[in-house]
């Protein structure tokens, strides 16, 4: 990637930033064309390959930057003095929410980029593919385990949040009326009916 890149207006980052994200999300690397993604920007498809070489040097940085924005979000957005399990998966909820306002398709390009099976863009991101698991690990490192139920299968429990969130993000973005502030009410409203099923009383 040029460096310049960061030299231009921030609007001019972010819409091309955007694009790619989009595309990618939508189509996954192997159907994903710059063509789409120039169009999308609103920008020459020259202009594209000045700042990124090829379309794998261009996945590779949207892959890089989505995992650091995220991370910044996260860092500042999550309470370490939180130990309950659904109030610690809320507040990412809600860090979340704050990059979707700015790149509404992070979040799917990233949930997408797990089912990437493309040798090529799996290389060319596989330092950072183990990243955000092991936050996500240390975050919930936090909870207090003590308040479950004896019967709560902790890893099943965590798996069926994480085919939830999913599913609706999909849901939403098939129907193309994605609004992340709905998408975050609505999942606080299926942690709060795992958490009273999953806690003591």
């Amino acid at each position: 990637m040029n460096e310049k890149f960061f030299d231009l207006k921030k609007e001019k980052q972010d819409r091309m930033i955007n694009a790619a994200l989009k595309i990618f999300a939508l189509k996954g690397y192997e159907h994903a064309s710059t063509d789409d993604i120039v169009r999308e920007a609103g920008i020459s498809k020259g202009l594209l390959f000045h700042y990124f070489i090829s379309k794998i040097g261009l996945y590779a940085f949207v892959y890089d930057y989505s995992v650091k924005y995220l991370m910044l979000e996260y860092s500042t957005g999550i309470s370490k003095e939180e130990t309950d399990y659904f109030e610690l998966i809320l507040q990412m909820k809600n860090c979340e929410l704050q990059v979707m306002r700015n790149y509404p398709y992070m979040l799917q390009f990233l949930n997408e980029s797990k089912k990437e099976d493309v040798s090529e863009a799996l290389v060319a991101t596989e330092e950072k593919r183990s990243v955000l698991p092991q936050h996500f690990n240390q975050i919930m490192g936090r909870a207090d385990l003590d308040r479950f139920k004896p019967e709560v299968e902790l890893d099943k429990l965590t798996k069926i949040i994480e085919l939830t969130v999913s599913g609706l993000m999909t849901e939403q973005f098939i129907c193309e009326a994605f609004q992340p502030e709905l998408f975050v009410k609505e999942i606080e409203r299926y942690l709060s009916m795992l958490k009273r099923m999953s806690y003591r009383e």
